[in-house]
């Protein structure tokens, strides 16, 4: 039989909602990334800070800020913005479009709430898939924000994230902007798993409380918890991927690290078993604003989708 219009319309409707997935989830990220980039870089410069047990250079991200402003310049806190967002263009698109899709995917006809373990499969998968697309940026992302730590001889002094990934293909191979892979995907697989199933997870159960409504403050709180798990778990991944994305060949032609293990290993030996969790509150204040801004922009987008277009477009999150 043929279909009839009101099935037509459901059809498209659903195509729409795949593409404004991606679409809502990019945009989110990189408006997140454009207010949290200077806690990023800190954040980055105080993971390679005391690498190797040489003396730390910063003692906490108050003296990371004060030194890189006094050393470099204030403006210098954006360095690896256009990196940044070249990231967020291509690994945050993809790891939130992918979760949105698969848990619409994964409903029931009956509408009922996915349970865990569904949510943590969709939450893993979107980070891995997402992780392997944005590597090439990740890489130029960490090189520009670590370079005003190197003297001046030895900077890179990319000027843009894509002049990085250009020239890091040219200068030291295609297959270099994959470096580090390995942890990156890990850290996407673990961050994801706990940040998108968590955020879904707290936000279904304080809807089912006397105290919440499907709003602001519902997703504010939703997304803090899901910022300060995810912080606890993907730290120790995102450590020794900023390492060995970061590495220069040695004086004797060997890298200083193999992989991951090798750098858990040699950080704990030289360094302490806490420094895995080296540049914590950094870390936290960066993904916990950034986990909640996203958040709250793929929410308010589609609040204002909805109201605009006349569709009933419900969040996947």
């Amino acid at each position: 039989p043929k279909p009839s219009e009101s099935d037509q319309t459901m059809s498209s409707n659903k195509e729409d909602s795949k593409w404004l997935n991606f679409l809502f989830g990019g945009s989110s990220g990189m408006m997140a990334t454009c207010i949290v980039q200077p806690i990023d870089l800190v954040k980055t410069r105080m993971q390679l800070s005391g690498e190797g047990g040489t003396a730390a250079a910063h003692r906490g991200p108050l003296s990371a800020v004060s030194n890189i402003v006094r050393q470099e310049g204030a403006l210098r806190l954006y360095t690896g913005l256009s990196a940044a967002l070249l990231r967020q263009a291509t690994y945050t698109t993809t790891r939130l479009g992918v979760y949105s899709t698969l848990m619409q995917t994964l409903q029931t006809e009956d509408g009922a709430p996915l349970p865990f373990y569904k949510k943590a499969f969709a939450g893993m998968a979107a980070g891995g898939i997402g992780a392997v697309v944005g590597n090439p940026a990740e890489v130029a992302l960490v090189r520009m924000t670590a370079d005003g730590r190197l003297p001046a001889a030895e900077r890179r002094n990319y000027t843009n994230g894509l002049n990085a990934v250009a020239r890091i293909a040219r200068e030291e191979g295609v297959l270099t902007l994959w470096r580090g892979t390995s942890p990156t995907v890990a850290r996407a697989m673990a961050l994801n798993c706990t940040q998108l199933a968590s955020y879904s997870q707290v936000k279904q159960w304080m809807l089912t409380t006397p105290y919440f409504v499907d709003g602001i403050l519902c997703h504010f709180a939703a997304s803090l918890v899901s910022g300060f798990l995810s912080t606890v778990v993907s730290l120790p991944i995102d450590m020794a991927k900023t390492r060995l994305q970061n590495m220069n060949q040695m004086s004797c032609g060997n890298m200083p690290y193999k992989g991951m293990m090798d750098v858990w290993g040699k950080t704990v030996a030289q360094e302490g078993f806490f420094s895995l969790w080296k540049g914590f509150t950094p870390y936290f204040f960066r993904l916990a604003p950034h986990t909640i801004l996203t958040f709250l922009f793929v929410e308010q987008m589609n609040t204002l989708y909805n109201k605009f277009s006349g569709h009933d477009r419900s969040s996947s999150l």
